[in-house]
């Protein structure tokens, strides 16, 4: 793993374009989750505080998606239905990016920790640090 010694500035969106948006990464950490939606999308979780999140465009084209306690607000783009970012249960004031939807390759960057989400609420402190 090459880690940053500073923040980085990078941006994302979906695959479309539709939706882009800006973050600043002060946290070099992502979980790998593998609960049901989590894994399905190959999402890797980088959660950050709002302040550190930027929608540059595409708000129009958002769609919002919840299940089972409606807490996390999944978001994804309504064009090509990517899941670029969106408002986790286990942090509802955070963003969570994906880093998978950022514009460049970031992977050697992160340290990655394996979540079992399929028994979330068993394992969630573990995240809430």
């Amino acid at each position: 793993m090459n880690k940053p010694e500073k923040n980085l500035i990078c941006e994302g969106g979906c695959h479309c374009g539709a939706v882009r948006f800006q973050v600043l990464i002060d946290r070099f950490v992502v979980e790998d989750c593998n609960c049901s939606i989590c894994r399905k999308k190959g999402f890797l979780h980088l959660i950050l505080p709002p302040e550190n999140f930027t929608l540059l465009q595409g708000q129009d084209m958002l769609v919002s998606y919840t299940f089972n306690t409606r807490v996390a607000q999944h978001t994804f783009c309504s064009r090509c239905g990517i899941h670029p970012f969106y408002r986790p249960r286990s942090h509802p004031d955070m963003i969570d990016i994906n880093v998978r939807c950022l514009d460049r390759d970031l992977s050697d960057k992160f340290t990655i920790r394996h979540f079992d989400g399929q028994n979330w609420e068993d394992n969630v402190e573990q995240i809430r640090d």
